[in-house]
């Protein structure tokens, strides 16, 4: 039974190092995740029921150490060196004249050429294929025992491949990163739980690797490259460089996929611009590219200078974070209208081109860095990103100006700007009519569940605005034949047949109009049953928000968002024209409730219901005539509350408003259709 249990505990572990390998090695997954999982599951199952058969190698096995009070040292048998820079052409031509000259003769070399990774150098240590150690470079001497750290890092093998050349000891050297991706949903995770946000990938990778705590690192979402092994070529018939990456990869490590084997200096500058090229589309930041004579006996035989070797070096890519000052800071409106915060700033050359504007991102966010005018701030630039302001540099003794506050006004069309509470975004509630959302709100308005007006495009929608035939909805009414027809690619029947599509969309209900209006987080449902609960918009407008929370699905963020859209003069203005030119629906035909037996009952439905879902609940409740709001309030005939009702249920308890249970619910419509 136990020699059963063993070989079954074998086989699926290195059945999940297979997939680990084609997954992360060799970027080829070989199943789904739903059946990786799967087999996880069985191996923890099956662990779990013979704990004294779990080994430390086991996949299982990544992160259960308990947290340490300090990192202890860790000697460097190797020293991990520092690497020689070189910025332009002719220093690149410089260092392999040097190597000639070291050489004392004319030789072709080659080089294996690498990304330079920016993120944390790291060694590696297996014993009979087992991860024994894992440390930080330090100060290429001494570093850092991180081990269980390490660990925790999926990509890293905790058992490398069986292999016919494999070394008794070996020792790895490897990059430590976080990727983009990670590294924007670490920090947008942070910013919603108010924490403070790294400032870039690098210090988030370095400040991963450095918690005392190893399942705090097992939720940074931390990958690695290996680029070297020391001693390699005297345990193994290996000769070159990029020979021992590819014998790296066999055993299971991760080498980066941009690596190549190069000729001369001048391969080497084609590489490195490939590689400048390609930079930002790459999911790790790299500062630079590697250059790495591949011959390892040429390596032995050039040795070493000072703390780096003769035989490699970096060749830096332009600063992509610079220091200069903010001029001014204003504010810009997207289509969304959102208003961001923008810094103006004294031009400066960063990334390989000229910046003079950067982002702030949001208010919380220019606050949190505390951005001002006349301050001197580092900028980043990566690719065609925009550019946005890290932090502040700060200068002792030196007088600040004060915080720039929110504008009230949108600096495009006037409207008030609103936030909503808990919302870090702030913006113009004008939508119909700023200048900023023009184009959105018109291909809304137009759009199949809004007024339908077939043939008018997103592109349509462009070129109307961009020849000035429109500047809000309603002037798609008053459209031009002509001029219509003097825009590229429309002839004469397509212009015809848009017009009429645009007078039928006249006829339309109250409840696409509502929807066509773009009013923040009104979507089809909620515009369905505002139209429902209005008799018309001159009501809908001139409601407050505590009315308009009494209608389902509109609760206290939506109800301000209405509001605030309504409460615009030129929002009012767009709808009022809307009407004067023939805009109209049936008005809904008031049925007798006065007959029905829950006329002039109002209930709010909370929590989860079995026999019946919350909608189903709403409907067979007005069928009887009641209301059925969102709000608790004084006039609130019951709140029915199922499973897990939240806060209605405390403020009804608080109101002294009658709470009824599901069978309550249901044995109210029984005797009321009885």
């Amino acid at each position: 039974m136990a020699d059963s249990v063993k070989n079954k505990l074998t086989k699926l572990r290195e059945e999940i190092r297979q997939h680990n390998y084609s997954y992360y090695v060799l970027d080829e997954p070989s199943i789904p995740d739903v059946e990786y999982d799967k087999l996880m599951r069985a191996l923890q199952k099956l662990e779990a029921a013979h704990p004294s058969l779990i080994t430390k190698d086991s996949p299982t096995q990544r992160v259960g150490a308990q947290p340490l009070d300090v990192f202890l040292s860790a000697s460097h048998q190797v020293p991990m060196l520092s690497l020689g820079n070189v910025f332009h052409e002719d220093e690149l031509e410089a260092f392999e004249i040097r190597i000639k000259d070291r050489l004392k003769r004319d030789i072709n070399i080659d080089y294996t050429a690498e990304p330079k990774l920016d993120g944390l150098a790291v060694s590696l240590i297996y014993e009979d294929g087992l991860l024994v150690r894992g440390a930080t470079r330090g100060d290429g001497m001494t570093g850092e025992d991180i081990t269980e750290n390490i660990r925790t890092i999926k990509s890293i093998p905790l058992r490398l491949r069986e292999h016919q050349d494999m070394p008794k000891k070996l020792e790895v050297r490897g990059e430590v990163f976080m990727p983009k991706k990670g590294f924007e949903k670490l920090n947008a995770q942070a910013r919603r739980a108010g924490e403070k946000t790294f400032v870039n990938p690098r210090n988030a990778a370095a400040g991963s690797l450095r918690q005392l705590d190893p399942h705090n690192t097992a939720r940074r979402p931390l990958d690695i490259y290996f680029y070297s092994a020391t001693d390699i070529d005297q345990s193994t018939p290996i000769v070159t460089q990029y020979e021992s990456l590819g014998f790296l990869r066999e055993l299971g490590l991760k080498v980066c996929p941009e690596i190549e084997l190069v000729p001369g200096f001048r391969g080497c500058l084609n590489f490195y611009r490939r590689i400048l090229d390609v930079r930002d589309s790459l999911d790790y930041e790299i500062d630079g590219v590697v250059y790495k004579v591949n011959n390892l006996a040429l390596q032995n035989e050039l040795g070493f200078i000072s703390r780096a070797p003769r035989w490699a070096v970096a060749h830096k890519f332009p600063a992509q974070e610079v220091v200069t000052k903010v001029l001014q800071i204003e504010f810009q409106v997207g289509r969304t209208g959102a208003l961001t915060p923008v810094a103006k700033l004294e031009p400066v050359f960063v990334g390989g081109v000229t910046v003079s504007n950067a982002t702030l991102h949001n208010m919380d966010e220019m606050h949190r860095k505390d951005v001002r005018e006349g301050d001197e701030v580092i900028i980043r630039r990566a690719g065609d990103v925009i550019p946005e302001v890290v932090k502040t540099v700060l200068k002792p003794g030196v007088k600040r100006n004060k915080s720039v506050q929110a504008p009230k006004k949108c600096p495009e069309c006037k409207s008030d700007v609103v936030q909503i509470e808990g919302e870090a975004v702030i913006r113009c509630s004008g939508g119909l009519y700023c200048a900023a959302q023009r184009k959105g709100a018109i291909k809304h308005f137009a759009s199949r569940a809004a007024m339908d007006i077939e043939g008018l495009g997103d592109k349509l929608a462009d070129q109307l605005v961009e020849a000035e035939l429109i500047s809000s909805v309603n002037d798609l009414y008053h459209l031009d034949k002509g001029k219509v027809l003097a825009l590229e690619r429309m002839g004469a029947k397509s212009t015809d047949n848009l017009l009429a599509a645009i007078e039928e969309s006249k006829k339309t209900t109250f409840s696409r109009f509502i929807y066509a209006l773009g009013i923040r987080e009104v979507g089809e449902a909620t515009a369905a049953s505002l139209a429902d609960y209005f008799q018309d918009q001159n009501s809908l407008m001139s409601a407050n928000t505590e009315k308009l929370m009494e209608v389902a699905d509109v609760g206290p963020v939506v109800a301000q968002n209405i509001t605030a859209f309504f409460k615009q003069a030129h929002n009012q203005e767009v709808i009022n024209g809307l009407i004067s030119i023939g805009v109209a629906w049936e008005k809904k035909v008031e049925s007798k409730n006065q007959n029905k037996p829950l006329t002039g009952h109002t209930y709010v439905l909370t929590g989860s219901l079995e026999s019946l879902n919350r909608v189903d609940a709403a409907t067979r409740l007005k069928a009887l005539g009641a209301k059925v709001t969102s709000s608790v309030s004084k006039k609130t005939t019951a709140v029915v509350a199922g499973a897990n009702p939240g806060s209605k249920l405390t403020k009804a308890d608080a109101l002294g408003v009658q709470i009824l249970t599901e069978s309550d619910l249901l044995a109210l419509l029984r005797d009321e259709l009885d």
